[in-house]
């Protein structure tokens, strides 16, 4: 906390896209904080509207928690990269969906204050074409 009992203030964003083949699905992050303050950590979430087939290969940084949720730390967030950090799923679907939606947020930051969290929370839809769906 800063001094008076004030947390730090950041402004995380997450951008990226998705998509979607056979059962498949590809997930690409990238976060960045826009500060002022730096972050020593973010946990980004991701969710799914279907089910995730049993248990996932995933990054070192990354656990699943349930049937349609990953999370993944970023590590420290500093206010002067402007490319922040990356991160890349390949996750495997139960079943063959026509579609998929895919929903992106942040859900800790360290205790700091988002004012512009627009910008770290997205949701989009994914036919299951191949194509990327950029969010």
């Amino acid at each position: 906390m800063a001094a008076g009992g004030i947390g730090p203030e950041a402004d995380v964003s997450h951008h990226g896209h998705v998509s979607l083949w056979g059962s498949g699905l590809g997930v690409w992050v990238q976060s960045v904080n826009y500060g002022p303050s730096n972050l020593a950590d973010v946990t980004v979430r991701v969710r799914t509207s279907v089910s995730l087939s049993g248990r996932q290969e995933l990054p070192e940084r990354c656990l699943q928690t349930d049937r349609l949720t990953v999370l993944c730390r970023t590590g420290a967030l500093r206010t002067d990269e402007t490319e922040g950090r990356w991160l890349a799923l390949e996750l495997q679907l139960a079943g063959r969906p026509d579609e998929v939606v895919v929903r992106v947020d942040t859900l800790w930051n360290g205790g700091a204050t988002d004012r512009n969290p627009q910008n770290n929370d997205h949701e989009v839809l994914a036919p299951a074409t191949g194509d990327e769906y950029v969010f």
